[in-house]
C-alpha cells in the first residue's frame, strides 16, 4: 500500500460529501461497519463515467487490506491522496 494511504483515509469524513479530483467533481461516501474494521468507499463523478470504489479491511494484527472493486489499487490510491473535499 502507497505510504500515507491509511493516515489520508482516516483523515476522510465519514458520510456523503462533495469533493474535487484532477478538476472533475465527485459525490463520495465512506461507510463504516463492524465496528469501524471493516469500511466502505465509493466516489462517482458527477456528469461523467468515472466510478471509484473499495472497502478496506482492519485486520486483528493492526494491518489493513484494501480491496478495490474491480479496479486497480494504484487508481484508488491515487484518488485518495488527491481529493480535494469540499
Amino acid at each position: 500500500m502507497t505510504p500515507g494511504f491509511i493516515e489520508t483515509f482516516d483523515a476522510l469524513p465519514t458520510g456523503g460529501y462533495g469533493g474535487t479530483y484532477q478538476g472533475r467533481r465527485y459525490r463520495i461516501t465512506k461507510t463504516q461497519m463492524a465496528a469501524g474494521r471493516s469500511q466502505k468507499f465509493e466516489a462517482e463523478e458527477l456528469g461523467g463515467n468515472d466510478y471509484i470504489s473499495f472497502n478496506l479491511f482492519r485486520l486483528a494484527t493492526g494491518q489493513a487490506l484494501l480491496k478495490p472493486c474491480e479496479m486497480t489499487e494504484a487508481k484508488v490510491t491515487d484518488f485518495v491522496l488527491g481529493v480535494v473535499i469540499d
